[in-house]
């Protein structure tokens, strides 16, 4: 799991290791024999320096620039604590008699810590959501010791950012929004903040990956750093050696809370994009494709013919939905939006996500091994918590019937009814040998096929058949609740 930086976080459950080069932390090779530094070495070193420059040395110049544009944010918020019921028998033993005392609510104030930057003179500052999530009152601390009374102009908890306006302050320093696209993993950055409570402080360390997910909030393209970050740098800015910010910190992985060098931020670009709505309009609207989708793993590649794992496999589409609309269907595979690649669902779901509702998306999709294009005009996009709904098992365990380790029976007209499926489409899985193909597949009892390699299913004949077909894994659509989902079988 994840830990937010601010006080208001989750722990997690992670353990990494913090690696840096030898060049960054001025480690020398061993001369050999005749005292001579390696070549490679040698070499390396003087690229290092002519690419980096003073940076090697000292990145206070950097430091002085950036860190009057960041602030430590204090919010507070009122909960009430009940007070347990003291029973009579307690009262009596130690006092000598008396009544017991009804649940008192005591209300108290609960404060959170997190940092931000200034990214307009006139006051407006950029931190995370979680660091004012439920806040009544929010003060805002400059480095010059300065405080002020802050408003939340806009929060988004989808991105986990937040817009603050500061009241009364003016030509404020602030600092540049940077391409966050232009990152490249092994980049030096630095992290500035307020960890702890202690003080603003700076770490240093590499962009250690770009487009992680860590599964904490619903859109995420995060970069991972190793620059020391702990509770209270929430909010706080991961910037490049030029002085700009290209990431908004967020969340660390941590068995104990405390940096382990395994921290993420928000992508630059993706917060310009909703600290922008955020300031015109007090919300963010995101644009919607109208599909469910699911990661292409080696086995459905291979099942689907594909040349590469990549993409975004279609698993459902929504009825008049935008995709729907624009001739997309199950089984499609997106590879490619407004011209560029999309390596899987998240990065699918992001680029988007970032276009307006009602944008003319142009999509590349593979169907039946070939390259099609679509032009889809986005809906608009509502942000809700998804249910984890899961069929219930089967009320008697059927023998094997299929070879494949899993018992099936055809749906009656009954169920076929209540999962809207046509009469005589499908089969249910009423058991699945845990030792078996079916089970190593992910299936379980109370699935029901539909299609095995885009072919509908109507017994338990059919589905044999088309399992006895082919050389590549089997593609199942199976139906899991209301969801519908691509399942690789290995024939």
């Amino acid at each position: 799991m994840t830990t937010d930086y601010g006080t208001l976080g989750r722990k997690g459950a992670a353990a990494g290791a913090v690696l840096l080069t030898g060049v960054l932390l001025g480690y020398t090779a061993a001369p050999d024999a005749k005292g001579t530094t390696p070549a490679p070495v040698a070499a390396a070193r003087e690229t290092a320096t002519r690419t980096l420059g003073s940076a090697t040395h000292s990145y206070a110049q950097v430091v002085d620039a950036v860190t009057p544009a960041v602030v430590t944010v204090r919010s507070e918020r009122r909960v009430r604590q009940v007070s347990q019921q003291v029973p009579d028998e307690w009262m009596r033993e130690f006092f000598g008699g008396g009544r017991g005392r009804a649940p008192q609510r005591t209300p108290r104030r609960q404060g959170g810590l997190g940092s931000g930057v200034i990214v307009r003179a006139d006051g407006y500052v950029l931190t995370n959501h979680h660091v004012i999530d439920g806040a009544e009152q929010v003060d805002v601390e400059l480095t010059d010791g300065r405080s002020f009374k802050a408003t939340v102009v806009g929060s988004d908890a989808a991105s986990d950012l937040a817009v603050l306006k500061i009241a009364g302050a003016t030509n404020l320093r602030t600092l540049p929004l940077g391409d966050s696209d232009a990152v490249a993993v092994g980049d030096v950055v630095l992290a500035v903040g307020n960890p702890l409570g202690v003080g603003q402080t700076v770490t240093m360390g590499i962009v250690s990956a770009k487009g992680r997910a860590t599964g904490g909030t619903s859109f995420e393209d995060f970069i991972q750093t190793d620059a020391p970050i702990n509770q209270g740098n929430s909010g706080g800015p991961l910037v490049n050696v030029d002085g700009q910010l290209v990431g908004i910190n967020s969340q660390i992985l941590s068995p104990s809370g405390g940096s382990i060098g395994i921290g993420f931020s928000i992508p630059a670009n993706m917060a310009r994009n909703v600290m922008t709505q955020l300031i015109e309009t007090g919300t963010v609207r995101r644009g919607m494709l109208g599909v469910t989708i699911q990661p292409v793993t080696s086995d459905i590649a291979r099942s689907l013919g594909l040349d590469a794992v990549r993409g975004a496999l279609i698993n459902g589409v929504q009825p008049g939905g935008p995709a729907a609309k624009a001739g997309l269907r199950r089984g499609d595979v997106i590879t490619r939006v407004n011209g560029e690649d999309v390596r899987d669902g998240n990065e699918l779901r992001n680029r988007v996500a970032q276009a307006r509702p009602g944008a003319a998306v142009p999509l590349e999709v593979i169907r039946d091994g070939k390259t099609a294009s679509y032009s889809v005009t986005l809906g608009e996009l509502t942000v809700t918590d998804a249910d984890d709904d899961r069929p219930e098992s089967g009320s008697e365990a059927a023998p094997d019937t299929t070879g494949y380790g899993m018992g099936v029976q055809a749906l009656t007209p009954e169920e076929a009814r209540e999962m809207d499926l046509p009469s005589g489409r499908g089969v249910v899985v009423r058991s699945v040998n845990p030792d078996g193909r079916a089970a190593a597949a992910g299936l379980r009892d109370g699935d029901v096929i539909e299609e095995v390699d885009g072919a509908p299913v109507s017994s338990v004949d059919t589905l044999r058949a088309r399992l006895g077909k082919g050389d590549r894994p089997a593609l199942l659509l199976v139906r899991r609740g209301e969801t519908a989902a691509f399942f690789t079988l290995e024939r």
